[in-house]
């Protein structure tokens, strides 16, 4: 039975992957969620985009959740994945796969030379220093016209992409890439979390001086796992770039980073797939209110509903204040809260009822007896 419960998360990751397979290849709908089937490519597209910012939600999880760093600079690794592999192809005229390795290089040198300096201090110094360069790479990215396109993104050379990665056919294609981009991530994510490196993290995160008293270097510790983090959001800014055709100036800026801390804080701080959920429900939640404040039931409304209902961001800004409010640990915290208080109930009443039975027992001998 121990065995089964060990196994259980596997099992249970196992059938999800395979169920999200095979969506392509299934014609269910889902209205309101999905603009249409699941083989039809706009909703392959939406399902695509969600499982990038999952992976995406998953590497800040790494360094929030597992080191306890609160960055506002995790857009920069995921901008330099995406443009990476557009300079990379159009410029440098590499095939993709040598591509997507050029733009993960890049990242991660780009990872450790801002980590290096930024953790020179904590808490919120750190985050202040991140988001300036954040800022900086926001800058660079937008005053570069001839370079990284400007204002108006760099768009995907695709004479260099393969073509069964190319156009609204392909989407299946792309959907499935998508697809192992939030397993690899989630796995590099899983090894990190249960390593030395990561237990290591987590001690750090609670107390910083108690491991450098132990002769340990905190600073190595919580530097390695930036420059992984910023890896694995390097990887989803890739799937970004063939997923979009192209990409804009807002994929470097601290706005994402802010959007991506509401989709980590909205599935559970330190849970990996509470930040799966959260970056798939933000996700969807962003595009669907979209739709929904342009239809004619929003325009129809008085101005007093119609002027907040017809902005998706208030709406979301709500959602994040009541989850904050009255979930506090997250959907994944939340829910395994209740699991645990429901185990410790069972615990409780079940040794009560044990006796019960037992003088049940005991009252029949005695009666049997007379």
């Amino acid at each position: 039975m121990n065995r089964v419960k060990a196994f259980a998360p596997l099992i249970v990751g196992i059938l999800v992957v395979v169920v999200l397979a095979l969506l392509p290849l299934l014609n269910i709908s889902l209205p309101g969620v999905l603009p249409g089937a699941t083989y039809m490519p706009g909703s392959l597209a939406l399902m695509s985009l969600c499982m990038v910012f999952a992976a995406l939600a998953l590497s800040y999880n790494l360094m929030l959740g597992t080191a306890g760093m609160l960055s506002f600079g995790h857009a920069l690794s995921f901008g330099a994945g995406a443009y990476g592999l557009g300079l990379a192809l159009q410029y440098l005229h590499v095939p993709l796969w040598p591509g997507i390795l050029i733009a993960l290089l890049g990242g991660l040198v780009i990872a450790l030379i801002t980590g290096a300096i930024s953790m020179r201090v904590s808490g919120i110094p750190f985050a202040m220093v991140t988001l300036a360069f954040a800022q900086a790479g926001s800058v660079l990215v937008r005053r570069n016209q001839g370079v990284t396109g400007g204002e108006e993104g760099l768009s995907l050379p695709a004479a260099l992409v393969p073509d069964w990665l190319v156009g609204v056919l392909n989407t299946r294609n792309l959907y499935w890439f998508a697809l192992v981009v939030v397993v690899l991530v989630y796995l590099v994510v899983l090894w990190v979390d249960t390593s030395r490196l990561g237990h290591l993290a987590r001690a750090t995160r609670e107390n910083e001086l108690r491991v450098q008293v132990l002769g340990l270097r905190p600073y190595v510790v919580k530097l390695i796992v930036f420059v992984v983090a910023a890896g694995c959001a390097a990887l989803a800014g890739v799937a970004y770039m063939l997923l979009q055709s192209g990409t804009q100036p807002s994929a470097v800026s601290a706005d994402l980073t802010i959007t991506i801390l509401v989709m980590v804080v909205l599935g559970g701080v330190g849970y990996r797939w509470g930040a799966v959920v959260g970056g798939v429900l933000y996700t969807l939640l962003d595009q669907r209110l979209t739709v929904l404040a342009r239809s004619d039931v929003i325009a129809g409304l008085p101005d007093v509903l119609r002027v907040p209902l017809s902005e998706p961001l208030f709406l979301l800004g709500v959602l994040f204040i009541l989850v904050v409010m009255f979930l506090p640990g997250g959907i994944a915290g939340t829910a395994e809260n209740l699991v645990r208080r429901r185990r410790t109930t069972t615990s409780v009443t079940a040794p009560a009822e044990a006796m019960d039975d037992m003088d049940d027992e005991i009252d029949a001998v005695e009666g049997a007896r007379l």
